[in-house]
C-alpha cells in the first residue's frame, strides 16, 4: 500500500503548478526565471511546469516587464543606481531588450538621484582627505552609479 500512496503523490497537477504560482504572484511580480526556480523545488516535471508558466505568460498574469518595472523602481527608492540595477535585472533573468526598454521608460535623472543619496549617506560636507573621497567613490560604485554621476552631480 505505500507504494500505491507514493506513486499518488508523484503525480503533478497542473492545477498544483498554477495554484503555487498564482500564490508567488499574489505577493510580488516574479521573473519567469524566478517562478521557474521556486517551484522546481515543489515540482519536478519541468515540462509541465514550462506549460504553464507559458500559460501564465499568455494571459498576462506574469510578466518580465512589469516585474522589472516594479523592481527597477524598489531599488532607485533604496538609492541604488543603473549600472547595479541592470545587472540585478540580468541576474534575475531578464532580457537585455526588456531590461533596455525598462531603463529607458525611466524618467528619472541619474545625477540628481546620485547626489542625493550621497548626501543621505555622507551628509553635505565635502570628503576631508583623498582616503575620505575614496570611500566614498567605493561606496557609490558599489551603488552601481558610474564616476560620472557621483562626480556631476549638477550637470547640465
Amino acid at each position: 500500500m505505500t507504494d500505491e500512496m507514493e506513486t499518488v503523490e508523484a503525480v503533478i497537477n497542473p492545477a498544483d503548478i498554477r495554484l503555487a504560482a498564482m500564490n508567488l504572484l499574489a505577493r510580488r511580480e516574479h521573473s519567469i526565471w524566478e517562478l521557474r526556480r521556486k517551484l522546481k523545488r515543489r515540482f519536478t516535471d519541468e515540462s509541465l511546469l514550462d506549460e504553464q508558466l507559458s500559460r501564465l505568460t499568455e494571459q498576462n498574469l506574469q510578466s518580465d516587464l512589469r516585474f522589472a518595472e516594479s523592481y527597477v523602481r524598489q531599488r532607485i527608492n533604496r538609492g541604488y543606481g543603473p549600472v547595479r540595477l541592470c545587472e540585478e535585472l540580468r541576474e534575475r533573468g531578464i532580457t537585455k531588450s526588456d531590461i533596455a526598454l525598462t531603463m529607458e521608460e525611466l524618467e528619472i535623472d541619474w545625477y540628481s538621484h546620485a547626489a542625493q543619496v550621497l548626501k543621505n549617506k555622507f551628509g553635505e560636507q565635502a570628503p576631508a582627505d583623498i582616503k575620505e573621497e575614496a570611500r566614498r567613490a567605493r561606496f557609490m560604485q558599489h551603488r552601481g552609479f558610474t564616476a560620472e554621476h557621483y562626480r556631476y552631480p549638477h550637470r547640465d
